[in-house]
């Protein structure tokens, strides 16, 4: 019988044989192609035939092994007719920190049935195959390869870059036995089969195994190092151990099986600086997971498995214990061995991401078939290239706090897809939330959706609703079609380039009183004659939205902001970045000009803003609104008298938690009749709290006393009592270049409690007092190095 008629019955048909018969099969079938004699599996064999072909060093036979040495760390390649080591014997390379390449000429496999050990890293190619027998055992302290494909040698001398391998050598790579690296990475690539029912272990790099015909190993410190670049329908099959901070399973066109056994059989457990994750990856092929699979972060948070195949398919035991699992595919009905394995992973705690691509020819539609409830906070997130849709009689439910997601055209590109709901969704004891997400042009069936009567937004969510249907926004045309309804539910279902064309300015929204989901996408390059999104009404929201580009205001409005002229609604976690120009107007912001009676949460802006009127980073006029946990770091300049302040320009309401960096540039004519600049805010007769200014404050010439670190002025226009500045508020008295909080007073007010500190010790968390929370949880980090806290929000981004 020839090799090609000894090809799995998996790779031709929908119906594989069972996990144990297609292991043992496979190990049958590949070691009987690798025509091992009686001699080679015996307990005698050595290496033979060795020779140095590149770099330098001796082999030497000592007792029942060979010593190989290669002096300095250095790399060499060596030709041997024949590579095997019997069961009693040992094959030691003291190559340093070094590698060595050994490549076998001749026309037998390798078969390690005794010890392979360097100190450095080693690697085996042989076309005819390499087995590792139950009784082998390889060990080394940098990278290991076993490999049908070959590499040129050059490319290896040269010691850098990327390694490409290549052949089209039928034999196989199979570990039986124990494979491990303790400094390294583990890979074992062959161009059909790749077999690991043994152990291999790589505590601090990757364990990969690959079957293609061309190969790309590169050096990565932070995720998977090979790529099959050209399939060739092979399979890869783990029935063994591996454990390694990453792991890989590559088959591209061919098959990938991760069975069943005891316990978990493939885990990732991370390093201080690489995440836990495992990719199981059969583009144009089969995934078969029978087992359980487990990822974890290195400082013990969940880590990460990709599952990428144009078929999936699921055992009775398979499981995914990590932090997030994501699985993707052309198309996907949940079945009920689909079901079982998702919610026992969900009830482990893994949020689940399963995405449909549309891909050869397929629907793309992603359907729930069998039920499926689990509890705890794990998400689910059910994205389709087309519809989604869940079956009559089907129920999806949680008891905890998991949100649901489901979205139609996922790709974003305007196909029409709907989301249908047949079933029952049940969030009746769940805390957390239900979105559904549509093409403008496509449908929503809600159908029978049970709600928490006692559900409560999370603070700073900008969250409405625990159940909200959006129509997605994914072009410039839709973003303009938002404006012929604005009370409507919108998300954004990808970035967008909003370029205008020459002589055009990019669509706004005159008013809205719908909710806007960013869904953490960017609007970049945007050129704006209007703000975004003009009045945001007191039934208004936009939440979780970047944008980017240049806005040049007019004298066309009472206010001027990036985001807002007025905002009365929500504004949470939006961030601005570019430019924002305005004239005649009474105030501008680089995110909103006035936020009258509406809240600021969460969000930043890093724009340039400049007007001739009252000028903040963030917000022009705080009038009875509340900014929290904000900060604006771009520079404010104000070409008038009116003042300006690195967060806002005048503050009537409630600033806490909050802070600015940016220079503030005030005009040289500035004196106790003109407003001058201050660090976080011009003036202010309302509140601030919890905050703080390290902006430089560019003031040309100005009244004795200097400018005010914090604010200009403190005053009693509106607010009884006056304007309150508390003790834990603070300005950086070297960056700011002031020596007082706040310059002066008007109307009876008084000048605050703000404290000036030094760089050194705004760089220090005890100096901010009890106030200031940085512990877990808290509102506030000081990341090393920094010379100012940031808010704990940041560092998700």
């Amino acid at each position: 019988m020839t090799r090609p008629e000894l090809r799995r019955p998996a790779r031709r048909g929908p119906h594989p044989r069972q996990p144990n018969e297609v292991l043992w099969l496979a190990i049958g079938l590949s070691v009987a192609g690798l025509c091992f004699t009686h001699a080679t599996l015996a307990a005698g064999p050595l290496p033979q035939g060795g020779t140095y072909v590149a770099g330098t060093g001796t082999i030497a036979s000592q007792g029942n092994g060979l010593v190989i040495t290669q002096p300095g760390s250095t790399r060499g390649v060596i030709d041997w007719s024949s590579f095997s080591i019997g069961r009693n014997n040992s094959v030691t390379f003291d190559n340093g920190s070094g590698a060595t390449l050994n490549r076998v000429t001749g026309g037998s496999p390798s078969a390690i049935l005794g010890r392979l050990s360097a100190t450095g890293s080693l690697y085996v190619i042989n076309p005819q195959g390499i087995v590792v027998g139950p009784s082998g055992a390889i060990t080394t302290g940098g990278r290991f390869v076993a490999s049908t494909l070959d590499i040129c040698n050059d490319a290896f001398m040269q010691g850098s870059g990327s390694l490409a391998l290549s052949g089209s050598s039928n034999a196989a790579v199979i570990n039986l036995g124990k494979i491990s690296s303790s400094g390294g990475d583990v890979f074992l690539i062959a161009r059909n089969d790749v077999i690991n029912a043994g152990t291999v272990a790589a505590p601090n790099g990757t364990a990969e195994l690959a079957a293609g015909e061309q190969v790309l190993l590169q050096d990565s410190a932070g995720s998977k190092q090979v790529f099959v670049q050209t399939g060739s329908q092979g399979t890869v099959i783990n029935r063994g151990h591996i454990n390694a901070a990453q792991v890989s399973l590559q088959a591209a066109d061919g098959n990938v099986y991760a069975l069943a056994g005891g316990g978990t059989r493939i885990r990732a457990t991370g390093t201080a600086n690489r995440d836990g994750h495992v990719w199981l990856v059969a583009d144009g092929g089969r995934v078969e997971q029978y087992g359980k699979i487990a990822a974890r972060n290195a400082d013990g948070s969940g880590g990460t498995v990709d599952t990428q195949a144009a078929q999936l398919a699921f055992g009775k035991h398979a499981a995914v214990y990590a932090g997030q699992w994501n699985l993707l595919t052309p198309t996907f009905t949940i079945d009920d061995a689909a079901a079982r394995t998702l919610q026992r992973s969900l009830n482990a705690g893994t949020s689940i991401d399963v995405t449909t691509t549309g891909a050869n020819g397929a629907t793309g539609d992603l359907g729930v078939a069998s039920s499926l409830s689990w509890s705890g906070p794990a998400s689910l997130t059910l994205a389709a290239y087309h519809d989604v849709s869940v079956a009559t009689g089907t129920t999806i439910a949680n008891s905890g706090a998991g949100n649901l997601t489901l979205r139609a055209d996922a790709a974003g590109i305007d196909n029409g897809g709907s989301v249908i709901n047949n079933g029952t969704i049940d969030w009746s004891r769940s805390t957390g939330v239900i979105s559904a997400l549509h093409d403008m042009t496509g449908g929503y069936v809600p159908g029978n959706i049970l709600s928490n009567s006692t559900w409560s937004a999370p603070p700073d969510s900008g969250l409405m609703t625990q159940v909200t249907g959006y129509a997605l926004v994914n072009t410039v045309s839709d973003l303009g079609a938002v404006g012929l309804y604005p009370s409507g539910n919108y998300a954004l279902g990808r970035d967008i380039d909003a370029t205008p064309q020459p002589g055009e300015f990019s669509p706004t929204v005159a008013s809205f009183s719908g909710q806007f989901d960013g869904m953490g996408h960017t609007i970049s390059h945007l050129w704006l004659s209007e703000s975004l999104f003009g009045d945001i009404g007191y039934s208004g929201v936009v939440r979780n939205l970047n944008i980017e580009g240049s806005a040049n205001l007019p004298e066309s409005a009472a206010w001027a902001g990036f985001l807002a002229d007025r905002n009365d609604g929500t504004i949470a976690s939006v961030h601005s970045s570019g430019s924002v120009t305005s004239i005649g107007r009474f105030s501008t912001g680089g995110l909103v000009g006035l936020n009258y009676d509406g809240t600021i949460t969460r969000s930043s802006s890093t724009a340039d803003v400049s007007s001739d009127s009252l000028t903040g980073g963030l917000v022009g006029t705080n009038s009875f609104g509340v900014i929290r946990q904000s900060f604006a770091s771009g520079d404010v300049t104000a070409t008038h008298f009116q003042g300006a302040g690195g967060l806002v320009g005048y503050n009537f309401g409630v600033i806490t938690q909050s802070y600015a960096t940016g220079t503030v540039h005030v005009p040289p004519q500035c004196d106790t009749v003109n407003a001058c600049g201050g660090g976080l805010v011009g003036g202010t007769s309302g509140t601030i709290s919890q905050s703080f200014a390290t902006g430089k404050i560019d003031q040309p010439s100005g009244p004795a006393g200097g400018p005010g670190g914090i604010a200009d002025y403190n005053a009693n226009y509106i607010a009884s009592p006056p304007g309150t500045i508390t003790n834990d508020v603070y300005w950086d008295t070297q960056t700011t270049g002031a020596t007082v909080g706040v310059r002066t007073t008007i109307l009876g007010a008084n000048l605050g409690n703000a404290q000036g500190l030094t760089t050194m010790q705004m760089s220090t968390p005890s100096s901010f007092g009890p106030t200031y929370n940085f512990g877990p949880g808290g509102v506030w980090a000081m990341p090393v190095g920094a010379t100012h806290p940031i808010l704990q929000w940041q560092l998700a981004q």
